[in-house]
């Protein structure tokens, strides 16, 4: 394998779930102190990025610190250009939250616990709080067939994620900001179903940690718990700082699937 921690290299990570606990109101979700004094102190000796489904000015008021790159909308906003299909895709979002809404206000097929929340450029569909999950999950996946044009559906964490069609995923954006960047390798961390875009890209410059193992990921290592990130990142900040850097000692923090 090709040596990933190295002079110049891209460190990127998801917010939810991966720099921050997964709370049940989304609007209290921050990074805890012992990670955010590390990530202040990795961003010094490398570039970080930070690709998140929440919008660039939502989960850039969290973060506390200042990395390279901050990307929204599951990879769509932020990116060099992202501009050009802005209008589009906000057009295209608000059209699909007014099919939505109507069709939620129906509560004898859909439980009050069913709310949206336009991203500006994506829509996320959540379902967490609703009586009868898997009852909640087999109408919404049949109401937005009835959606037109198509959405891209990305489940998450008992929530939907209703993106363009033709919209860039976080694979495509990691890798379009190691483009721009001149990054020669690049360390992806993340928790969730949104983040399996980068993880299946399998690329051998490429290190790719999932927080807690799931049977079905493409990604290479894991993490046990979130909890794990703070000795991850002290390991991944180490190698960083010295002239020569092996490939063990990061690794010996995430387990190797298999």
């Amino acid at each position: 394998m090709v040596e990933i921690v190295k002079p110049g290299m891209l460190c990127a990570f998801d917010f939810d779930g991966t720099l921050a606990p997964v709370v049940k109101d989304a609007h209290r979700a921050s990074i805890p102190a012992d990670v955010l004094r590390r990530m202040i102190t990795l961003s010094e000796h490398a570039r970080v990025a930070v690709i998140s489904g929440r919008s660039v000015v939502d989960v850039g008021v969290r973060l506390d610190f200042l990395p390279d790159f901050v990307v929204g909308n599951h990879g769509i906003e932020g990116l060099p250009g992202w501009e050009d299909k802005a209008d589009r895709y906000q057009t295209l979002c608000l059209a699909w939250e007014r099919h939505l809404k109507a069709a939620l206000a129906d509560r004898v097929l859909f439980d009050s616990g069913v709310w949206l929340e336009n991203r500006t450029y994506s829509l996320s569909v959540h379902y967490r709080m609703v009586r009868n999950r898997e009852e909640a999950e087999a109408r919404l996946l049949q109401l937005f067939s009835s959606l037109s044009p198509q959405a891209k559906i990305v489940a998450g964490k008992y929530v939907f994620n209703l993106l363009p069609a033709d919209a860039p995923d976080k694979g495509s954006a990691l890798a379009r900001l190691c483009e721009v960047s001149g990054a020669p390798s690049a360390i992806y961390v993340g928790d969730g179903m949104t983040d399996e875009d980068v993880f299946k890209m399998r690329r051998r410059d490429w290190l790719t940690v999932r927080v807690e193992r799931a049977g079905d990921s493409a990604a290479e290592f894991y993490l046990h718990h979130r909890l794990d990130m703070v000795q991850f990142l002290d390991a991944l900040i180490s190698q960083l700082c010295k002239a020569k850097v092996p490939a063990a000692p990061v690794r010996q923090y995430a387990t190797k699937v298999g």
